[in-house]
């Protein structure tokens, strides 16, 4: 690159997380290449968020195709694929609907809503684990058991009850707390 990401990321990147050196510009699968050519295997799949691989070929080519196409529309309008996911997506699964999200913790907060209005005011509370991360919004944020999180932002989404993951630490908050899950 004829610029210096590093510094590049430093001075535009909001600083929400920590960074590792390689500056990445390839992948085939599980394997990425950084800007020196060196060979690195991704274990993290974008931290969970695709699990193809990195430039998978058909991903990519059903990407292309799509973009091609139509590579967005409003959730008011029907298209095709978004239909086609859902029925399959129902099917595999025995759901009777689907939800799609635009991020993890977009789908961690429509976990919760479902989880909150299953407990109703009779079991409000959501067990969660410390050193647990669920998402950037108030709510997942409130969710994570990491007090370093919740520093700047409170007061937090209450009904959270953050555990140590031991059954014992488990049994105690079920005997203590209305807990839904």
């Amino acid at each position: 690159f004829p610029m210096d990401i590093r510094s590049m990321d430093k001075a535009y990147v909001a600083n929400t997380y920590d960074r590792y050196a390689p500056v990445l510009v390839s992948g085939s699968g599980s394997l990425v290449f950084d800007e020196d050519g060196k060979r690195y295997i991704d274990l993290g799949t974008g931290i969970a968020v695709n699990s193809f691989g990195v430039a998978d070929p058909v991903w990519a080519a059903a990407v292309a195709a799509q973009a091609s196409k139509l590579q967005h529309a409003c959730n008011k309008y029907y298209t095709a694929p978004q239909a086609m996911l859902a029925e399959k997506l129902c099917k595999l699964t025995g759901m009777k609907k689907v939800f799609f999200g635009n991020s993890g913790a977009e789908a961690n907060e429509c976990a919760l809503k479902i989880t909150r209005k299953h407990g109703g005011a009779a079991r409000p509370n959501i067990i969660t684990l410390k050193n647990s991360f669920h998402g950037r919004t108030l709510t997942t944020l409130a969710a994570t058991g990491q007090d370093v999180f919740h520093e700047k932002f409170q007061p937090l989404t209450p009904g959270f009850v953050s555990i140590e993951p031991t059954p014992e630490a488990l049994a105690a908050a079920l005997d203590t707390y209305k807990v839904a899950a």
